[in-house]
């Protein structure tokens, strides 16, 4: 496969793609709107608990309808035409996220949820499309170069924004950075646009009754066939327990940084690009470990880093413990999330990839769509506790955040406990080490 020059010219443009998607992912979630939504147009542990509730409803969105999509991309093969739907989605509202104002809660989570919504579903067939540009052995190498490249191309879109917050300061600067990021995010999907293509065969749409039945159809199928290999079922259960903790990371960062360590706007990007850059060496080593020790204890020793940084984190009182923590994290967490990623392309039926992706995604998001709310219920309730105790408002925020870690250290162990019941013997496939 790699040896065909169209091959390669497809596996970059979905390297690319990555980068695109993840520069939304480290401005929108990781480092300036959640911020900025939190502390300027809400404020207080308030702020979280809004944030935790936007994340949700749009996660719980693409839950349930990333099945559906993904029956009929794979009956009709329109995988792409879905992915660059749902990016042009994600594109045009990161962009109108610079109509948020301070106060403008409504309009600041409704902006929200639809932009994450696009940039979740396209997600979906993202992933989708492993399988078909990367063989069997090559799938823990590919991933991890699209984890690689992805995280370079969040970290370039950072220094920008960067440099534009130390030149300029001031909330309108913040709020241009997001139509630049939609902007940057267009400029990476090109490149899919033009050589990312189906492989699989293309059938007419569905019209009427049998556009519902398709995808309900297939569904049952895919439910029967995760019946069939068990061991695929207790991998999915694993994942949708430990990417709670995951997902809680992701969305919260920030906010933790700005909470409890008092950053400010410059600091948090500047961290945030400490976790990008400490997440690329990560993205390469899965696909030796993967060749070595197998799925299983790959993904064992990257959630054993990421309960590690989350203890460290619970203890931690400086802010360059926190930039440390953050460096861990980010290398074992981007380790996660590609062997998982990988480990669903290896376990898929052949033609079926994007239905499986679209399960894997309901997984995901059905954890992460209850994973926020709780975050944020904890930092909002125990906040209000110990404010009505007689506490300053400033130590019960602090001290809500610190406790809420315990809910994403009780999700990782909790999947790992689950990941250590799957059999290593049912790893038959072999890897292309990197």
């Amino acid at each position: 496969m790699t040896d065909d020059p169209s091959d390669r010219r497809t596996r970059r443009a979905w390297y690319l793609y990555d980068a695109g998607n993840s520069a939304y992912a480290a401005v929108v979630l990781l480092a300036i709107y959640a911020t900025y939504f939190k502390e300027s147009v809400v404020g207080g542990a308030l702020g979280s608990f809004f944030w935790g509730i936007a994340v949700t409803t749009a996660t719980a969105i693409v839950a349930l309808l990333s099945p559906m999509f993904g029956a009929i991309a794979d009956v009709t093969g329109s995988k792409k035409r879905f992915l660059l739907l749902f990016t042009a989605m994600a594109c045009a509202f990161t962009a109108s996220l610079f109509f948020v104002t301070e106060g403008a809660i409504a309009l600041g989570m409704a902006l929200f949820i639809l932009a994450e919504v696009g940039y979740r579903s396209g997600q979906v067939f993202y992933n989708a499309f492993l399988p078909e540009i990367a063989s069997e052995r090559e799938m823990g190498r590919v991933s991890g170069n699209g984890w690689a490249i992805g995280s370079a191309g969040g970290v370039l879109c950072l220094l920008i924004v960067l440099t534009g917050v130390k030149l300029v300061g001031g909330t309108l600067i913040v709020r241009a950075s997001l139509i630049f990021t939609a902007l940057y995010f267009v400029a990476f999907t090109l490149p899919a646009f033009f050589h990312l293509n189906d492989r699989s065969p293309r059938r007419p749409m569905p019209r009427g009754r049998d556009l519902l039945r398709i995808p309900f159809r297939r569904i049952v199928e895919t439910m029967r066939a995760a019946r069939a290999h068990r061991e695929f079922g207790k991998f999915l259960l694993a994942f949708l327990v430990y990417n709670e903790g995951i997902l809680i990371t992701l969305s919260y960062g920030a906010i933790l940084g700005s909470t409890l360590f008092g950053l400010g706007r410059d600091q948090i990007i500047v961290f945030m690009i400490l976790v990008q850059v400490a997440s690329v060496p990560e993205a390469f080593v899965p696909g030796l470990l993967i060749a070595r020790l197998g799925f299983r204890s790959t993904l064992l020793l990257s959630l054993a880093g990421m309960v590690g940084a989350v203890v460290w984190l619970f203890f931690a009182q400086s802010v360059i413990a926190f930039y440390l923590v953050g460096a861990v994290a980010g290398f074992a967490l981007t380790g996660v999330q590609s062997v998982s990623r990988a480990t669903v392309g290896m376990l898929a039926p052949a033609g079926r990839s994007g239905e499986f992706y679209g399960f894997f995604a309901v997984a995901g998001r059905t954890s992460s769509a209850a994973g926020p709310a709780v975050f944020g219920a904890i930092v909002f309730h125990v906040a209000s506790v110990l404010e009505r105790s007689g506490r300053t408002a400033a130590f019960a925020e602090q001290t809500a955040h610190r406790y809420a870690l315990l809910s994403i250290l009780g999700f990782l162990i909790l999947g790992t406990l689950i990941l250590l019941t799957v059999n290593r013997r049912a790893e038959c496939k072999t890897v292309e080490p990197a």
